[in-house]
């Protein structure tokens, strides 16, 4: 027996009509592959290509879309999602697109992968198809001027990431990018590409400049001038070996405390260095501490300069340093100033030598008695 309510003598009644337009088309098999907003943006494609004029070139027919267009038919979309579908069905390799992205320049142009050859409008089992092909070469498409508010794919990011450049530095130089291209005013088919290049380029610079840059340092407790340092010192400056070394411990602790950080501590050693020295020099001459004369003591620059202001032979001053020296070496007497007892002792003998040769009877040293040279300390006094 048939349990089934009878429908044959039932009034035919008329569905409500609640849909305010035609409903749009889904394919299962394809939001089965490529996800429902997907396929539903494929469908929604579709139906601007038919309702939009095509241009056949390079192998495709291209269609462009306003965003009030695409609106009209998916008003439940924004712009960043239909930017994210458009992406997602370009990888799909289902559309080729040709403008720049829609959440910038509000304008989609694109065209079909599927059936290119013959312009066909692709069909739900083309598609289908295109998703299971393997991938097509890229086909060149129509130069167009760069957007004045472009921003780079997150596959160029990508790209750029494999050779270790961030998305921060990359999109640092969108700015720039732009800026160029739109005075320049030139077109280009693809500005993905020109912009991967012109990151890496900026990256190169970058990494030089910082490899070229010195790196800034603290003082470390172990610290030590390297021998360049120390030969400039001990033998351009003439600097003393020891003297630069006992002044290493107290220019590391002074740093050290100081928290202080420096790009070249070696060159900030040696103007120290170089300070401490002129210092210590300037100290010891100027030193009214009696001593005893050093072997192998030499006058100062100071007293030649002296000598020379009084007409007096540099040559014949000279020949007299080492039984000066001999002298005052062999009495153990101690002096405050050596260069001073020096120009006092060379002026002496000058006068005595003027005033001999010019002595009427021409007397010299010659004519006085060994005991008479010999004890003649005039000079010394």
């Amino acid at each position: 027996m048939n349990s089934y309510p009878q429908t044959a003598n039932r009034p035919a009644t008329t569905a409500p009509q609640i849909l305010p337009e035609i409903p749009l088309t889904l394919s299962p098999s394809l939001a089965a592959k490529l996800g429902v907003e997907e396929a539903l943006m494929v469908t929604v494609l579709q139906q601007l290509s038919l309702r939009l004029a095509g241009q056949n070139q390079q192998g495709f027919t291209w269609f462009t879309a306003s965003q009030a267009q695409i609106f009209a038919i998916a008003p439940f979309w924004a712009d960043k999602d239909v930017q994210r579908l458009c992406t997602n069905l370009r990888e799909a390799n289902i559309v080729v697109i040709a403008s720049a992205p829609f959440n910038q320049s509000q304008m989609l142009k694109f065209a079909f992968k599927a059936n290119s050859d013959n312009h066909a409008q692709p069909t739900a089992n083309n598609l289908q198809t295109a998703t299971t092909a393997s991938p097509t070469p890229t086909h060149a498409v129509s130069p167009n001027i760069i957007a004045p508010h472009w921003q780079p794919e997150r596959d160029t990011l990508n790209q750029l990431a494999q050779h270790n450049i961030p998305d921060t530095f990359a999109l640092n130089q969108v700015g720039e990018f732009i800026t160029y291209w739109r005075e320049r005013n030139e077109p280009a088919r693809s500005w993905e590409s020109k912009f991967f290049n012109h990151v890496i380029h900026k990256w190169r610079d970058f990494q030089s400049q910082k490899n070229q840059r010195p790196q800034v340092t603290l003082m470390h407790p172990d610290w030590r001038p390297s021998e360049d340092a120390m030969d400039v010192l001990t033998r351009h400056a003439g600097i003393r070996r020891e003297f630069i070394e006992d002044a290493v411990p107290e220019f590391v602790l002074y740093w050290r405390e100081q928290g202080s950080s420096c790009d070249n501590w070696n060159r900030r050693f040696r103007d120290h260095v170089n300070r401490q020295w002129a210092r210590y020099s300037s100290t010891l001459e100027h030193d009214t501490t009696p001593k005893r004369i050093p072997e192998g003591w030499q006058p100062s620059r100071d007293v030649y300069d002296v000598l020379r202001l009084a007409n007096i032979e540099l040559q014949f001053a000279h020949q007299l340093i080492p039984e000066f020296v001999i002298y005052w070496r062999d009495s153990n007497q101690a002096h405050s100033s050596w260069n001073t007892r020096f120009l006092q002792y060379v002026k002496h003998r000058w006068a005595q030598r003027s005033a001999e040769a010019t002595a009427i009877n021409h007397s010299s040293t010659r004519d006085m008695s060994l005991e008479a040279l010999v004890t003649d300390r005039s000079w010394a006094d």
